[in-house]
């Protein structure tokens, strides 16, 4: 399989990305998913800037990214996909994409959210679709850089539920 990791993290491309996830993962391209970087001419260019010149990039909303799925899986390249957030990574998983694992990586802190863990806070939805990733087979493992050692998302979610 060419996808190497599937993140979800608000901030997009940055330099824990940069720095260390790329190299770790000996990434080629990223494919980032989100609706509202899709649509920003600049915020494609900003984001072409901050990836070195040898990375591939799509940028692209969650039905189209969606359908680059099956290429993505086939293709030769390794690639890190980064999602806005959960919802993004459900509709590629309700696409029929074949996902194990799912990084959390960085979701801030916004009005009507709760803290979860490190750098992850949810909102109602956000928790929802986590817990139906999960119920899809898919293991949530929390983290901001390859070096730490991994959370377990859903044990984070089940606790905060007592």
């Amino acid at each position: 399989m060419a996808i190497a990791l599937v993140r979800i993290d608000d901030r997009l491309i940055h330099g824990q990305v940069v720095e260390a996830w790329l190299p770790h993962l000996g990434a080629e391209r990223v494919i980032v998913v989100s609706e509202g970087a899709a649509a920003d001419p600049m915020q494609k260019a900003l984001m072409r800037l901050a990836l070195p010149e040898k990375i591939g990039l799509d940028v692209l909303g969650s039905q189209a990214a969606r359908k680059a799925m099956p290429a993505a899986i086939s293709s030769l390249e390794k690639v890190l996909v980064l999602a806005q957030g959960p919802r993004e990574v459900l509709v590629l998983l309700e696409g029929g994409a074949a996902i194990s694992v799912v990084n959390v990586g960085g979701m801030h802190y916004a009005a009507g959210r709760v803290h979860l863990g490190r750098a992850v806070y949810l909102g109602e939805e956000d928790r929802a679709a986590l817990m139906e990733i999960a119920r899809r087979g898919v293991r949530l493992e929390g983290r901001a850089v390859p070096s730490e050692p991994a959370e377990d998302i859903m044990a984070l979610l089940q606790s905060k539920e007592k």
